[in-house]
């Protein structure tokens, strides 16, 4: 027996009959032969801690454009917070942990510099629309690794695919992740919120700090605790703890995420991508070689557009000042 092979007979002795077992899985886009140490998602997860777009994450926004200060979540700390409570979700419910944790690890690899304000921008100028979740399913089946992509699992790229919104994803563990995504963005932004000044301490709803808790901590607890008590065949929370963390995400998006101090600068996040956008249109020659062999094979809004969001918030403002602010003289 290999050691995956021993993995994967722990797998069907101790996981819940709703699990999605690694050798049950459905299969990558171009087959490939097992590892003799990893599973299939174990393989999948390391795969996206060792890409390029991962990294990137660390110069992404979370909710506070560039903000001073290091204790500011970024696009990267958001992503381990949702990993972190994920997993232990996943764990709690016998699910598995590997898959949970890949698809929490790689859920926002197709997220755009400077955040939510950036992806509306690239909505706006593209065509076709955009949205990172499904960004995220092509940064790795088309653009990473040398633009080979990193042939996932299609359980993973259908994780990411429907993190967001919209239909559920077809695994518990995916499922998983989308709750975990909701429960981390909430409350670390509230967080973040109160140290920059938007929000006060006691801002919250009476109703949320009474059946949720008063910290971010008690929050957290509660709202996994409560999932993983009331969720069989299907995840779901208590009625009362589910209306309670509806109130607090129309809360947030009131207060914080719309109109708040927080988002005054974003109206200069959409010109700056539009400028950048309308001038790779007018010279593609600009491009990266790579982008531009995205440009003749699926057109020039494609090759745009995955130039732009594959950007870090400093790389897009670097670029920005290149193309757009004079230069002092260099004698």
């Amino acid at each position: 027996m290999t050691v995956r092979e021993k993995t994967q007979e722990i797998e069907r002795m101790t996981l819940s009959p709703y699990a999605r077992l690694s050798e049950r899985n459905a299969g990558r886009p171009v087959p490939e032969e097992p590892d003799e140490l990893r599973t299939d998602f174990q393989r999948d997860r390391d795969r996206i801690i060792h890409c390029k777009a991962f990294r990137r994450l660390k110069q992404k926004t979370q909710v506070f454009l560039s903000p001073e200060g290091d204790h500011y979540r970024t696009r990267l700390t958001h992503t381990l917070e949702v990993s972190q409570i994920a997993r232990t979700i996943a764990r709690s419910l016998r699910l598995n942990e590997d898959l949970t944790e890949a698809i929490a690890l790689g859920h926002d690899l197709g997220h755009t510099p400077f955040g939510h304000a950036g992806e509306r921008a690239l909505d706006k100028l593209n065509p076709e629309g955009f949205h990172h979740y499904i960004q995220s399913v092509r940064v790795v089946t088309r653009l990473e690794k040398g633009f080979r992509g990193l042939n996932l699992t299609r359980d993973v790229l259908n994780g990411f695919a429907t993190h967001t919104k919209g239909e559920w994803a077809f695994t518990m563990e995916g499922r998983v992740v989308r709750y975990a995504d909701r429960i981390a963005y909430m409350n670390h932004d509230i967080e973040d919120a109160i140290m920059a000044g938007v929000l006060s301490p006691g801002a919250l709803p009476e109703s949320v700090v009474r059946v949720l808790g008063d910290t971010k901590s008690k929050r957290i607890s509660c709202l996994i605790l409560d999932l993983v008590k009331n969720s069989g065949s299907e995840l779901r929370m208590s009625p009362e703890v589910a209306a309670e963390y509806e109130t607090l995400h129309q809360f947030m998006y009131d207060s914080v995420y719309i109109g708040s101090k927080a988002k005054q600068e974003e109206y200069k996040v959409e010109r700056l991508i539009t400028e950048l956008y309308h001038h790779f249109l007018r010279e593609p020659g600009n491009l990266p070689e790579e982008y531009q062999a995205i440009a003749r094979q699926e057109g020039i809004h494609r090759a745009v557009t995955d130039y732009i969001s594959g950007m870090s918030d400093e790389f897009a403002t670097h670029c920005f000042e290149n193309l757009f602010i004079p230069q002092k003289w260099q004698l």
